[in-house]
């Protein structure tokens, strides 16, 4: 049995030079295989509003739905360190206390390790009170699904000038704000080399590059599972969806010709 994963174990990776290996999930079984597997970081991520419950964004999904999902992930997991995001309009919002509240609900209802959000200098405010209300936040910038409607779609984002030098200065006012990790998503590889390279926390990647201290895939994309779009960076390792489609024709089939059940398989 490996150590439980914690902020600190994360922090020593980077030095080390050690990958780091992060997944979703939202449910109690695809939680047990990813914890079994030895990934590091498991996101219960409001892209389960996508992939999960059928939204073209995820700026539907709640506070509310965040922690029944990380409820049930939690109770599947023995080493990994779960990590939950804070949905649209949990924060970003005029009292800081608010902000405080959400994220104190979902760590204290659902047992998860940290929050995620998502943005730079503007949320600073919050993420320091976040973290000195003691639980830990990781950051998320580049691509930020929350605000797909201001990027005007999901777009590779920083390829400009003064959007670089606006991704590098939110990433360093992060760091000094507390959190313990970033997200960085759909960036130029060389520009999240740098930022790897800049700061002393650890750096998420996808749809990033390489160099980047460790990545990230939603769950039902690298499966196979999610085909209603499929993002460049998404590598799959099993298509799933015409496994699960051929099994559920053959057992239509075999109910429809009275193959199943057979008398062995009987009481």
């Amino acid at each position: 049995m490996r150590e439980k994963i914690t902020v600190k174990t994360l922090q020593e990776r980077k030095e080390l030079g050690q990958k780091i290996t992060m997944l979703t999930a939202y449910d109690y079984p695809t939680a047990q295989l990813i914890d079994r597997a030895g990934i590091d970081v498991i996101l219960v991520g409001d892209s389960l509003g996508m992939v999960v419950l059928g939204y073209e964004d995820t700026l539907a999904v709640t506070l509310d739905d965040i922690i029944y999902h990380s409820k049930a992930v939690a109770r599947g997991v023995k080493e990994s360190l779960v990590v939950s995001d804070m949905p649209f309009m949990s924060y970003k919002i005029d009292d800081i206390s608010k902000t405080v509240q959400n994220a104190g609900r979902i760590i204290k209802e659902t047992g998860v390790g940290a929050v995620k959000l998502e943005g730079g200098s503007e949320i600073s405010e919050e993420v320091k009170a976040v973290v000195q209300a003691g639980i830990p936040v990781m950051g998320h910038l580049g691509l930020t699904p929350q605000s797909v409607n201001q990027f005007g779609g999901f777009k590779v984002q920083a390829r400009e000038v003064e959007a670089r030098k606006k991704l590098l200065e939110d990433v360093l006012v992060l760091e000094k704000a507390g959190v313990f990790a970033v997200v960085l998503e759909c960036i130029p590889a060389d520009l999240a080399k740098e930022v790897t390279e800049r700061i002393s926390i650890p750096t998420i990647g996808i749809g990033a590059g390489n160099a980047c201290d460790g990545q990230v895939l939603v769950t039902q994309d690298m499966l196979g599972l999610f085909s209603n779009f499929r993002p460049k960076f998404v590598r799959r390792y099993a298509e799933l969806d015409t496994d699960i489609s051929l099994a559920i024709s053959k057992y239509k089939n075999d109910v429809k010709q009275g193959e199943f059940p057979k008398v062995e398989e009987s009481f």
